[in-house]
């Protein structure tokens, strides 16, 4: 990974400090590979240290380096932007991609899980957003982009989720409006339906279903998602502060009865074994 990027011009973002959350894999290691070909630095940031290290071995670049925590915990969601501003003096940027859910009806959703969802997603975000805020204001401005998903209208079988995202979406046009003067914008970047490690783990009918549910007729790719963030961390990204832009392949256009017969096998909606905490 790494290299130059294929859409940005070379030292898009030479000089600037980004700090991704859920760094180590899929999306995340993705578009942490997609700013360092744009010229950041970069600060990769989860729970497992050696999922994170393998993530820099992946991106090769001397340019990145990890740091583990808690997102959902103040003291490591500050521990965290303190690293980036030790190794580099400086932070422009925060993607706030960790997050999780799993795979239930909603009439199934029990509270303890409704919970975590909720406080990984949410209270996840909030936290990261606070840690950052001083640093990105004390170095001129920069820019917070709050990944959560599309479609808008419902999300069948994770409705925990979409009412999660929902909130972090209100949140993110809330913090534009506050942290405006302070020259920080706040972006939230909604996305459909991609071919990750992660989806795959779910039964085959569900991804091969949600990839016939998209309008376009397809998953969309992790590096679309990369080039997404290259694009908001970018001047043009600033402006649209207070947003949400909307990656689904249309999803965001689908309507239809539920169940959907694309992800229901033998006429029940499969559910993801939880592992136990």
């Amino acid at each position: 990974m790494g290299g130059v990027s294929e859409v940005f011009r070379a030292g898009l973002l030479a000089g600037q400090t980004a700090i991704v959350t859920g760094g180590g894999t899929n999306l995340g290691r993705q578009a942490a590979g997609e700013l360092l070909a744009c010229g950041a630095d970069v600060v990769i940031a989860g729970r497992r240290e050696e999922v994170l290290a393998d993530a820099c071995s992946v991106l090769a670049s001397d340019r990145v380096s990890w740091v583990s925590g808690d997102i959902r915990e103040p003291a490591d969601a500050a521990r965290i932007v303190e690293a980036a501003i030790e190794r580099h003096g400086r932070l422009d940027l925060l993607v706030n991609n960790a997050g999780g859910q799993y795979f239930v009806p909603a009439e199934s959703i029990a509270a303890k899980g409704w919970r975590a969802v909720m406080r990984l997603n949410v209270e996840g975000t909030m936290t990261m957003c606070g840690a950052a805020r001083d640093a990105l204001a004390g170095g001129g401005g920069g820019a917070v982009v709050n990944v959560t998903v599309s479609p808008h209208h419902g999300m069948p079988a994770m409705a925990h989720t979409g009412a999660a995202r929902a909130a972090v979406e209100a949140l993110t046009s809330e913090l534009a409006a506050s942290w405006g003067p302070d020259g920080i914008s706040v972006i939230a970047a909604a996305i459909g339906r991609f071919d990750t490690e992660s989806l795959r783990k779910y039964p085959e009918v569900v991804w091969r279903g949600a990839a016939r549910s998209v309008p376009l007729q397809r998953l969309g790719t992790m590096q679309e998602f990369a080039w997404l963030v290259g694009m908001l961390a970018s001047p043009l990204g600033r402006t649209l502060s207070g947003t949400t832009v909307t990656l689904d392949g249309a999803a965001d256009n689908w309507w239809g009865a539920w169940p959907p017969a694309a992800i229901t096998d033998a006429g029940s909606v499969p559910t993801e074994a939880r592992r136990p905490t």
